[in-house]
Formats: C-alpha cells, sequence, structure tokens
C-alpha cells in the first residue's frame, strides 16, 4: 500500500502517464510557476490541468529538468497561453536558441516537439525560489547528461526527474551514444542517499517516501544494465516506439518500421548491440513487448495506440 505523502501547501504535483512527465505547480504567492509540461501530443491537456490547478492565478516561469521531449512537449503552448518565461539547464542552451533537433535528440528518437525559447538558465549548484522555498540545483547526469534535480533542504523534498521512480529510473540514452551514462546514474544515486530526502516527487509516477527501497531497486535494475547493457537499449527501442504511436495514435506495422527504422537512434543500438538482427526485428520485439504490457494493441498489420 502507498504511503501517504505530506506536501506542503504551496506545492501541487499534476501526475501524468508514463511518457508524459509530470508536472510540478508552485504557488509563489500572487503568481505560480511549473516545472515539466510533459509530452507534445499532450499539449491541450496539459494546458487544461494547469488552468484547473492556477484558478485564475499567472503563470510566470516554466523551469525544465531537462530537455527531453516528454519534460519540454508542452512549453510552447503554456509559453503562448501566459507569456511565462522558461527556464533550462545551461547544458543545451546553444540548441534551443538555434532549435538544433539533433543536438536536442528530437530528431535522433523520432519524437516531437514544439518549438519553444528559453530566457534564462538553471545552473547546477544555484538555488531557485518556487513556492515560497530555496530549491538548489543538483546536477543529475546518466539519464541525460545536462538533466539536473531541484532539492529543498528544509522540506526535504527532492524533484529527482528521471534519476530516480519509486520503481527504477529513466533509460541511460548516453550509452546508445558510446559515452559513459551507468556510472553517472550510480554517482546520483549515492548522491540521493547521503542527503536522504523525506519525500521524493518523481518525473513519472506519484510522489513517494519509502526513499530506501526505490534505491535499492533502482541499485539492482543498475546492475542489472551494466552486466547486460542491450537491455538498456531494449528499453530505448520500446520508448521510441511508443512515442511514434502517442502522435499517430493508429498505423500500419509497416510505417512504424519506416519511421523508426529511419532514425539515428535505432540504427545506432542496432549497430551496437544487436548486430546479428535487422532493424526490422528489434522494432518487432519492441512492438511486441508494448503489446505484452498492455500500452498497445496488434490488430493484423496495424498497431494502435493504448493510453496508460
Amino acid at each position: 500500500m502507498t504511503r501517504p505523502v505530506a506536501l506542503p501547501s504551496t506545492l501541487t504535483v499534476i501526475e501524468r502517464g508514463w511518457l508524459s512527465s509530470n508536472n510540478v505547480l508552485f504557488d509563489d504567492g500572487v503568481c505560480a510557476s511549473i516545472v515539466d509540461t510533459g509530452y507534445g501530443t499532450h499539449a491541450l491537456q496539459t494546458l487544461q490541468l494547469v488552468r484547473a490547478a492556477l484558478a485564475g492565478k499567472p503563470l510566470t516561469r516554466i523551469v525544465n529538468t531537462h530537455l527531453h521531449s516528454d519534460h519540454v512537449g508542452g512549453n510552447a503552448a503554456l509559453q503562448a497561453e501566459y507569456g511565462a518565461s522558461i527556464i533550462i539547464p545551461p547544458g543545451d542552451a546553444d540548441a534551443v536558441a538555434r532549435w538544433d533537433e539533433e543536438a536536442l535528440s528530437y530528431a535522433p528518437t523520432g519524437q516531437y516537439c514544439p518549438r519553444f525559447r528559453h530566457d534564462t538558465l538553471l545552473e547546477p549548484d544555484a538555488f531557485i525560489e518556487l513556492g515560497r522555498l530555496a530549491w538548489q540545483v543538483v546536477a543529475a547526469p546518466g539519464h541525460d547528461p545536462k538533466m539536473v534535480m531541484l532539492y529543498n533542504h528544509d522540506e526535504r523534498i527532492l524533484l529527482s526527474a528521471d534519476a530516480l521512480w519509486e520503481n527504477g529510473f529513466g533509460a541511460i540514452f548516453p550509452e546508445i551514444e558510446g559515452e559513459p551514462g551507468f556510472a553517472e546514474e550510480r554517482s546520483v544515486l549515492e548522491w540521493i542517499d547521503r542527503v536522504q530526502p523525506r519525500v521524493v516527487i518523481p518525473g513519472h509516477g506519484p510522489p513517494f517516501v519509502d526513499v530506501a527501497a526505490a534505491l535499492d531497486r533502482a541499485l539492482r535494475r543498475l546492475a542489472a544494465l551494466e552486466a547486460s547493457p542491450e537491455r538498456n537499449a531494449r528499453s530505448i527501442a520500446k520508448v521510441m516506439v511508443k512515442f511514434w504511436l502517442l502522435q499517430v495514435r493508429s498505423a500500419p506495422i509497416a510505417d512504424l518500421t519506416r519511421h523508426v527504422a529511419g532514425s539515428r537512434y535505432l540504427k545506432l543500438i542496432n549497430e551496437r548491440y544487436f548486430a546479428d538482427q535487422t532493424e526490422a526485428a528489434v522494432i518487432e520485439r519492441a512492438v511486441a513487448e508494448l503489446v505484452a504490457g498492455g500500452a498497445a494493441v496488434r490488430r493484423g498489420d496495424r498497431i494502435d495506440n493504448l493510453d496508460d
């Protein structure tokens, strides 16, 4: 049974689905801020949820823990609606300014993200005030080398982004590029263990208080990925298929295979981990795993998305 989570009255968690990040809304007094904004295909729903939660209060700031498409997909819509400023970690600032979809990972993964502009930077080790609380910006490489978390020392609340979920963490994308990621993820988990947060608000899934158990599960999963890196690659392939299904809802398997096989990440996954298999076989396995997990349904030669 999930234990109750006590949160400050100035903080509201809007829990989303598997591939749309949670939105964390902060009451700053006369205005509000939000951390992360979900996937682009869910932008209208994000607007509706945020509008209801604001109850007429203006949204003045959008803060992003990292720039994966499922965390920034609502940026453009919220910025257009409220004129909110956008604050991002510094690592991808130039790519955002140029809107380089290759550098931002949207093109390599075949994902969708409406263009937005950023205003200021979220520098690691600095502090930002949200919901009338001071939050330390903590570098959290692993899942994404430029990701940050936010930690409030007084309330001992951690916004962990995709570094720690109640049951795991986000796939380790740098490893697909041949860059280190597993060791970095371990260092972040060790940092979380040292500070012993009272509550963790993850990028996906509900807030939780049994942090020790979550860390134990995460460390065991990380050890399994280090022993068999192809498991990490399979997870990323599955996510790529699911993201495309979020966009098209339903499509012939042949179209899905053509789209995903055309992405640079799928080619890297195939070459680095499954060179003895065809790209179509790697995609077929990802489809089968999604169907088995209830995230999609196959009807003959078509595949349909199922919302989680």
